[in-house]
């Protein structure tokens, strides 16, 4: 087996950029199931793969049910590849062994009770939400697009023993959001293949769904992420063509509308060779979010992305990781991003979690002729963005995207984030720069890190009951570490300048005190950060640039000068160099080495800005610094390390704000930074 995959006669008259064409999804699909199969032996073993020591799921002392749930989500999410291959070749084999025979055979003991590896039914366990929910969404989701590869194989009699068990799952509890999805699906085809269900029931999940809906193709879920796209989009598509569509029109409609709307900006995501970026819970699904591509071409009008385009936008995505060796863990997809790295995933995934990554594979239910498969790949908006920078403005789910022609890469700066977890609450992710985890040392990458110097926060002291004289005693040892956002807010979009405001404390804990200001001017080759700290205590603060792995155990090389009216620092690894530039409100620039906390390397290095403030009541300041990344080895020039001409700061602004800036960049032109009527204009 080779340790990654190769592309064998690539097609570059079709595929000028990529080499895969259709064929090739086929043989890669065969691949990543080869390897998957070697963990099997016959057509009689369930899929399974080795636990990983960790958070992830099953643990030792996991009841029985938690190992059902390992092989059901296993031989459900391995479906995602298998399914399609025996839609187009129902003889396929891997490793000996009849994927149609092999899938239908456990299928059908997985869901007839009674057999040892029969899925429990709820009814037998705690009232609860369950993983095996999730799996029945995603195996219905593939039968009803392809039924023609398991379903209508079975008799009538084995359908009815495994309907018992499908329709428990189906009407079984969810939870508030994406996983109604699920049952939607799960339901839907029971009803298309005439077995009774809960009609109420579905169109309740159905109403629900459809009001999360927020605008611009995006959807709320706990907050917003890829599963708008994997799952609204997606999952939802699949279910109009195939149930919504002749069962539900209307609702069919909302779907239809919003995923037009997505597709608008669908590609702004994607770096210009197909990286997708890091960013949002359960990353190790990686390129799920392609799957949006072919479903590009099931909407009922003309597709709104190019195909060419699409399809290698898709096929880069993909080969972003499966060619790469530390890639895979067991034969399989690793738990992390680009290698197995524990910080990086969720306790309700397990070792098979990872193959949800293939979805983009329902391409191979597009006949041949698609323009999918029959265009010529192109790179779109690229071809004509030069040297230029492209921002997209998505207002509802507070996202703005930059698509850098000077580096390739594609960024996402989010604006409505409710928690502190570095999957959201980084200030930018970078399809080329993935995210680091945070440091409670301070200089976290792409974050503002806080720390309290507060002497009733050092002494523990609850600063809530000062007036009162009460105190109630808090965790100083909690207060000595450096934490990051707790939540962010989006505030609009003036005249180029994106308004955010980073909140370091929530309220009730005097959360109008620690809120820091942000505005964010893109410009080619990164950012210039205008930022108002409103910290009213003694704190320290530290700002990160990405992350530079140490690929190889190869250190990052740093440079650091003091020029005129700034201060800058660099680092370089090969093929990537990130430039970080104070014109004020900092006391020094300073560099540090992480320790598992990068996504491609168990060192990183992170070049940071770092202030200490200790008076009382510390007066508002502007930080202003810019932050540049390049993703190849050429040298930063004195012009690219000098985007700033002029800064002129105001302590009163024309529109009666306090404490603003009028910016003048090295080509004359000028942004106004006003932070105006800011905290009334929260876009939650």
């Amino acid at each position: 087996m080779k340790k990654a995959f190769e592309i064998n006669n690539p097609d570059f008259n079709l595929s000028p950029l990529t080499g895969m064409n259709r064929q090739h999804y086929i043989e890669l699909a065969k691949y990543l199931l080869k390897r998957a199969f070697t963990h099997i032996g016959s057509i009689n073993d369930p899929l399974t793969f080795p636990r990983v020591p960790g958070k992830t799921y099953p643990q030792p002392t996991d009841p029985d049910w938690r190992y059902r749930s390992l092989e059901f989500e296993a031989l459900e999410r391995t479906f995602t590849l298998a399914g399609p291959l025996i839609h187009i070749d129902p003889e396929v084999e891997i490793r000996g062994i009849k994927l149609r025979e092999y899938y239908s055979l456990q299928l059908y003991n997985a869901l007839t009770p009674g057999h040892v590896n029969s899925l429990p039914l709820p009814d037998d366990l705690p009232d609860s939400t369950y993983q095996f929910t999730c799996e029945f969404g995603g195996l219905f989701k593939t039968l009803l697009l392809m039924p023609d590869t398991l379903w209508t194989h079975y008799s009538e009699e084995q359908k009815n023993e495994m309907v018992v068990t499908i329709s428990k799952w189906a009407h079984h509890r969810t939870t508030q959001n994406n996983w109604r999805i699920f049952n939607i699906i799960t339901l839907s085809f029971l009803k298309k293949y005439g077995y009774e269900i809960d009609d109420d029931q579905l169109k309740n999940h159905l109403l629900w769904v459809a009001s999360y809906h927020s605008g611009n193709g995006w959807y709320l879920e706990q907050t917003y992420n890829y599963y708008s796209i994997s799952l609204f989009i997606v999952y939802t598509t699949i279910w109009c063509r195939t149930f919504g569509d002749e069962f539900y029109p209307e609702i069919a409609g909302i779907i239809e509308q919003s995923a037009k709307k997505l597709m608008e900006s669908l590609t702004g995501f994607f770096g210009r060779d197909g990286y997708i970026n890091m960013w949002s819970r359960s990353i190790c699904y990686r390129t799920w979010v392609s799957g949006a591509f072919p479903v590009a071409f099931m909407l009922k009008d003309d597709p709104l992305i190019d195909a060419g385009f699409a399809r290698r936008l898709c096929s880069g995505s993909l080969l972003q990781f499966v060619a790469r060796e530390e890639f895979y863990h067991n034969e399989i997809p690793s738990l992390g991003f680009y290698g197995q790295k524990e910080y990086m995933v969720q306790n309700y995934s397990c070792p098979a979690s990872p193959f949800l990554m293939f979805l983009p594979f329902i391409c191979l239910a597009l006949p041949e002729d698609s323009p999918f498969w029959t265009a010529k790949e192109n790179e779109g908006f690229w071809e004509e963005l030069g040297e230029n920078t492209r921002t997209i403005l998505l207002e509802n789910p507070g996202l703005v995207l930059a698509n850098y022609g000077k580096s390739g890469a594609s960024e996402i700066i989010p604006g409505k984030v409710y928690y502190d977890d570095p999957n959201y609450s980084k200030l930018i992710y970078n399809t080329h720069f993935p995210w680091e985890d945070h440091n409670p040392g301070g200089g976290t990458s792409m974050e503002y890190s806080f720390r309290s110097l507060d002497p009733r926060d050092v002494r523990g002291d609850d600063i809530n009951f000062y007036l009162t004289g009460i105190s109630l005693i808090n965790s100083s040892e909690k207060n000595s570490a450096y934490s990051t956002s707790q939540s962010m807010v989006f505030n609009g979009v003036i005249d180029g300048v994106i308004y955010r405001q980073a909140i370091m404390r929530k309220p009730p804990n005097n959360g109008v005190g620690y809120i820091i200001d942000l505005a964010d001017i893109v410009i080619p080759g990164g950012v210039i950060r205008v930022d108002r700290t409103r910290l009213a205590f003694e704190h320290e603060l530290t700002l990160g640039h990405f992350g530079l792995p140490h690929i190889k155990d190869e250190q990052a090389v740093v440079n650091q000068f003091t020029e005129d009216n700034k201060m800058v620092i660099t680092a370089a690894i090969k093929g990537r160099r990130v430039a970080l530039i104070s014109y004020g409100g900092w006391d020094e620039l300073d560099s540090l080495v992480h320790t598992n906390r990068n996504a491609e390397a168990d060192k990183s290095t992170v070049v940071y800005a770092h202030k200490k403030r200790m008076a009382k009541n510390p007066a508002m300041e502007l930080m202003i610094t810019v932050m540049l990344h390049k993703t190849s080895d050429s040298e930063w020039t004195p012009e690219e390390l000098s985007p700033i001409k002029e800064i002129q700061i105001m302590d009163v602004t024309p529109v009666l704000s306090s404490l603003g800036a009028r910016i003048t960049l090295s080509d004359d032109k000028t942004y106004e930074v006003y932070f105006e009527e800011i905290d009334g204009n929260r876009r939650c």
